[in-house]
């Protein structure tokens, strides 16, 4: 409940009642224990009134338990394998120091359990030092100059004005405005060829919010389409990297059947390739046919 009053502010007796599912009187009773523990909240009377803690006032070491300061320090750690940046290494140190010196051994081991690294493997140092001149442009407000390939293989060069980071599993993308198109986009960074830090600032726009971030069909001009699938066992590993869960049904010899919408594009088609003759397409009948010129394509690529 503290920690709930901190980052949030003012809240009233019901809600805290509807969230903790208990009446408004123990709400009430649990405030006065709060307050007779030293901790500073107010009560504000009227429609917009509620329970708050004093704004100077901060959560201290003794409501964080050892598995929770472990976990931070696994994160922090986590954030400094991705980027280059002295700050998280000092952040890393600092909640280090939340431990007491009979709790480092246990945090030591505790820490070894859960390891956040978000450099993917195969990575080399040149897509760190990416990610730390795109996050240094967007501290910096400054425009970036770009070359970019898009996923039809089309290279365009555009100066955008880079807003956020985002880290989607084990690849980074930036939202930024783009001056090309005058709108908000999203950039792989990965298919980013070339890139120049331009001294040109930028005076920041209203940003569409990255809560809950999700794929926007928009971005792509191909359809979902139902596709039918069938992996033999071998590649089952794979294919649950690929599809969601509720796609994969595994069958009684072993083999697996994905069912289900696909965005069948470009890279869609690259994917069931990589699977080579551990794949067949049951279903529709133009991927099969789209697939079968593919791999045509390939072999004549090897006759000339």
């Amino acid at each position: 409940m503290t920690v709930l009053l901190l980052n949030r502010g003012r809240i009233s007796a019901k809600e805290l009642a509807d969230r903790f599912e208990v009446s408004t009187k123990t709400i009430y009773r649990d405030m006065d224990t709060l307050s007779q523990s030293g901790i500073p909240i107010f009560a504000h009377q009227g429609t917009a009134g509620g329970f708050e803690i004093m704004e100077q006032y901060t959560i201290s070491r003794q409501h964080l338990s050892l598995g929770e300061i472990s976990s931070l320090i696994a994160a922090v750690k986590g954030i400094g394998t991705a980027l280059d940046d002295t700050a998280y290494a000092k952040l890393h140190e600092k909640v280090k120091s939340l431990l007491h010196k009979s709790d480092k051994q246990q945090a030591a081991s505790s820490e070894e359990s859960l390891v956040f690294d978000l450099n993917p493997w195969g990575q080399g140092p040149a897509a760190r030092l990416k990610v730390n001149l795109f996050k240094q442009a967007i501290e910096e407000t400054r425009c970036m100059q770009l070359s970019y390939i898009n996923m039809n293989g089309s290279e365009t060069e555009r100066i955008i004005e880079p807003y956020a980071l985002i880290l989607k599993g084990n690849v980074w993308y930036v939202q930024a405005y783009c001056m090309l198109r005058e709108q908000f986009r999203v950039f792989r960074l990965s298919r980013v060829l070339k890139h120049d830090l331009l001294e040109e600032r930028f005076v920041r726009r209203d940003a569409p919010s990255l809560e809950r971030y999700a794929w926007d069909t928009e971005w792509s001009k191909n359809a979902e389409t139902v596709v039918t699938l069938l992996f033999r066992p071998q590649v089952r590993y794979r294919v649950g990297d690929a599809f969601r869960p509720e796609q994969v049904s595994v069958l009684e010899d072993g083999s697996v059947r994905v069912e289900g919408k696909q965005m069948v594009d470009e890279f869609f088609y690259g994917m069931l390739l990589s699977f080579g003759n551990q794949v067949k397409v049951e279903q529709p009948a133009y991927v099969a046919e789209q697939v079968i010129q593919r791999a045509k394509n390939i072999i004549a690529r090897y006759e000339n």
